[in-house]
């Protein structure tokens, strides 16, 4: 009330022309300190809510966000404490989740377990153990089985601390109680042409079938089949021929970048032969949310945008009869380290390909310290690539009989090169030829000629030495490859010196093709449409 006749007053004496004498100016002075007054009381007050709600944020961030009872142990992110116990059934829960909504592994199903020895696959590893375990309130239904390639030769191990390296892993693997393979990459150089032979498969995988699935194992009181010993390949007993062909292979390679592609390419053909030769039909790899928003981001810059979905996805059906299935990726690399360091899970650190490299040495290098920097400022960059990733989808399906599309030779996906003629990858391609440097000789022959005179130059290098061509048709140009392969594959090889330390199988399976495509083109005019 009589905040209101002040202002009352203080209007009068406003509209009355403001003349007044000294008094009067006493009286309106004090009029405005009254007014003043309780706006001063107001922003105390707000002051003493403020501190109040902000003592009551600090009580409640003293207890675990979930159970209201225990001191959190770890802090995820802002507002999100837990405490040990409820972080333990937080992650398992995130990891049975994961695997139970997308109904890709079935009951009974062999999988086999892609362990790098680095955290995020330990973790995993660690989680397909306790899932088994006599305790699990849900148990994992699929038989396991762990498989380790050893890559120590491309960077300059000695067969001492790849021996003690393996040793540890086996150690590791044997107290798991599951079947393990450890195997050298050199192997990846005696591999069969049917690694790259995709076989027809027919889709019977839906819900209904899987429910059905889970009914039958549940009600035939079914459990994990007995487990086999693991198998170990000593380094010491590959080949000296073998690694000193593999060093050459990636010495003909002139960037870190196409390096690192080249090394995922051909660790992937290892997992995948190993995968079939032992009766699995499920791929499990580790790949965690902060590693795959870096092979998102890296792999759009390398022209494998149309292969995104398949590289980030949860699932990779691209091999046919082997799927491939990232159950570790919606783990971010923070919280798979708390969970590593609050229960102890062992893990092995083996020096990389790029082991003590700059961050500029190759475009994945280059894009790794970019997110890692951009999160450290930005603690939603990463969750932010990763969902995004979720929405990617993929016209590359698994090869069936009803559709047999052309596969690159290397990465086994849908080829993305039959563009239109208007398009970036068509104008990409004209560029580069006009760039090349081509001398008026070859300029001014056909092209029928231009094969021919190439096709007697050869000859004529033999010197009727190769009884009948032999030597020569077993010589693979680059451009022959190139037609056979997707653009971020080509793009590797464009950047290898020569093609001649390329593993056989690669080799026998791009003559193969060429034959018959040029077999095809040869009967065109007598096949029905």
């Amino acid at each position: 009330m009589e905040l209101l006749l002040n202002k009352t007053r203080l209007l009068f004496f406003q509209l009355s022309g403001g003349h007044c004498d000294s008094r009067q100016d006493n009286t309106v002075d004090a009029l405005n300190k009254n007014l003043r007054k309780p706006q001063h009381h107001f922003a105390l007050a707000n002051k003493e809510a403020m501190r109040s709600k902000h003592q009551a944020a600090q009580s409640i961030s003293k207890l675990c966000v979930k159970c209201k009872v225990h001191p959190p142990a770890v802090l995820l992110r802002v507002g999100d404490p837990y405490c040990r116990s409820c972080f333990n059934d937080y992650f398992i829960h995130k990891f049975r989740a994961m695997l139970g909504k997308n109904r890709v592994i079935f009951p009974g199903e062999k999988v086999l377990l892609a362990v790098s020895g680095g955290p995020s696959s330990c973790s995993m590893l660690h989680q397909v153990q306790e899932g088994l375990s006599v305790n699990a309130h849900k148990k994992l239904r699929f038989t396991p089985g762990i498989v380790f390639i050893d890559e120590g030769a491309l960077t300059g191990r000695s067969l001492e601390d790849r021996n003690k390296t393996n040793s540890e892993l086996k150690a590791l693997f044997e107290s798991t109680g599951l079947p393990f393979y450890i195997i050298p990459l050199e192997h990846v150089l005696e591999l069969p042409i049917s690694v790259l032979i995709q076989p027809h498969v027919r889709s019977t995988e839906s819900a209904t079938s899987y429910k059905v699935a889970v009914a039958e194992f549940d009600q035939n009181n079914q459990s994990v089949a007995a487990q086999l010993p693991g198998q170990e390949q000593d380094p010491a007993a590959v080949s000296e021929v073998h690694t000193l062909k593999l060093q050459q292979l990636m010495a003909s390679v002139k960037t870190h970048t196409a390096r690192d592609e080249l090394l995922c390419t051909l660790r992937q053909h290892l997992l995948l032969h190993t995968a079939r030769s032992e009766g699995y039909s499920k791929l499990m790899l580790g790949d965690s949310c902060t590693r795959l928003a870096m092979k998102l981001l890296s792999n759009i810059s390398l022209g494998r945008g149309a292969q995104a979905a398949l590289d980030t996805g949860f699932s990779d059906s691209r091999y046919g009869d082997v799927i491939a299935v990232r159950p570790m990726r919606d783990y971010s690399a923070k919280e798979i380290a708390y969970y590593n360091h609050l229960f102890s899970v062992p893990s092995v650190f083996i020096p990389g390909l790029d082991f003590k490299t700059s961050d500029k040495d190759s475009i994945q290098r280059l894009t790794e310290g970019f997110v890692i920097k951009l999160q450290s400022e930005f603690p939603s960059t990463v969750s932010t690539i990763y969902r995004t990733s979720e929405k990617l989808q993929t016209a590359c399906e698994a090869p069936t009989a009803l559709n047999d599309s052309p596969r690159c030779v290397l990465c086994l996906c849908a080829l993305d090169t039959a563009a239109e003629n208007a398009s970036a990858f068509q104008a990409t391609m004209i560029s580069e030829q006009l760039s090349q440097k081509k001398s008026p000789q070859n300029d001014c022959l056909p092209t029928h000629k231009g094969s021919t005179d190439k096709t007697q130059s050869s000859s004529a290098d033999c010197s009727g030495l190769c009884h009948g061509g032999s030597c020569c048709s077993n010589r693979l140009e680059p451009m022959e490859l190139k037609t056979l392969l997707c653009y971020s594959c080509q793009l590797t090889i464009k950047d290898m010196s020569s093609l001649e330390h390329m593993p056989n199988y690669i080799i026998s399976e791009t003559q193969r093709r060429l034959r018959r495509s040029q077999m095809k083109a040869e009967i065109s005019n007598f096949l029905l449409d």
